[in-house]
């Protein structure tokens, strides 16, 4: 509650894709979801029943498909949107990343980030940016992604901590890891096989699969798209809630540790910030919260470099608003 009595909300969208009983599992996916609900209820304030969560364990009745997670952040953005206060969102995503071709004009990488639900319904940055764009003003939505290619997954979000040259360093500990990524072809092959479409466009099979489940990238003509993100950078330039916590550089990817020998599984990101939330009792601002965890993984071995996108006030904000 903020010094003029209006209630803050805090809710969150939690998912764990783990991909069990296919070529891409992971392991650690689901363990990171679980584990953040118990350190946003323990520590955010956080209530259980502003909180759900998606995961693809055999016994979960909703599973983290695409449609299923744009609902579930709709949901979320809707009550934000209905509410007479400063809200506070959050959305965690583990699982595999990809990245797609951009139809962006002057676009530095020629590629969009992507994650990939069970379902490989992909959600898009531009699906981000569209949901950033409807919150209402004083809301904040953070979102951390450990996924690979994550760096710039809410489209047109002002880089506060980028790409970093990585030095040649020993491997990560003597575990077993899994990068959380998924390329290009592998998810259009994928996608084909299920279509049975003979075509390169990945747009074509989404559509086919999904229809009107399938992310904004792929409904809109290309001229129709390059229009409306045009009107999003506009109109960023006044409503811009977005914090995005990245796993890794754009270029990069993430790693899955596997739980061999008896030990849990987790995401080398997801662990990290629970590393530095540990060790840190007080609040952190967002830019602190990311070096430190760079820190960690670096510590570790691991060859990630974890990024932050907001606007410059959002980056000196504290960490989902704790007091």
């Amino acid at each position: 509650m903020d010094q003029q009595g209006v209630v803050k909300r805090r809710l969150a969208v939690l998912v764990g894709c783990n991909y069990p009983n296919t070529r891409n599992e992971l392991h650690g996916c689901v363990n990171d979801a679980l584990t953040m609900k118990e350190t946003l209820s323990t520590r955010f304030g956080f209530k259980q029943e502003d909180m759900e969560v998606l995961t693809d364990e055999p016994e979960s009745k909703v599973k983290p498909t695409g449609a299923n997670i744009k609902a579930a952040l709709r949901r979320m953005v809707e009550k934000a949107q209905n509410g007479s206060g400063e809200d506070v969102l959050f959305f965690h995503y583990s699982g595999h990343g990809t990245r797609i071709p951009s139809v962006k004009p002057a676009h530095p990488f020629k590629q969009d980030e992507a994650i990939v639900p069970c379902d490989f319904n992909l959600i898009t940055d531009v699906d981000f940016r569209e949901l950033v764009n409807q919150l209402p003003k004083g809301t904040s939505f953070t979102m951390i992604s450990d996924s690979c290619h994550s760096g710039g997954l809410i489209d047109k979000e002002k880089e506060q901590i980028g790409p970093f040259s990585s030095s040649n360093r020993s491997p990560a500990m003597e575990t077993t890891t899994t990068l959380r990524a998924l390329p290009f072809k592998e998810v259009l092959d994928h996608l084909s096989s299920l279509t049975g479409i003979l075509t390169s466009d990945i747009g074509t099979h989404l559509l086919e699969l999904f229809g009107g489940d399938a992310g904004l990238k792929f409904r809109l003509p290309t001229i129709d798209l390059i229009d409306l993100l045009e009107k999003m950078t506009l109109r960023e330039r006044h409503v811009d809630s977005g914090i995005l916590l990245s796993g890794c550089q754009a270029d990069e990817t993430s790693a899955d540790v596997g739980g061999g020998g008896g030990g849990k599984a987790y995401g080398a990101f997801s662990n990290a910030i629970q590393t530095v939330l540990k060790e840190n009792g007080g609040a952190l601002k967002n830019k602190q919260l990311v070096m430190m965890a760079r820190e960690v993984l670096e510590r570790l071995g691991f060859q990630q470099h974890p990024c932050l996108y907001c606007s410059d006030q959002n980056a000196d904000a504290t960490f989902l608003s704790q007091p």
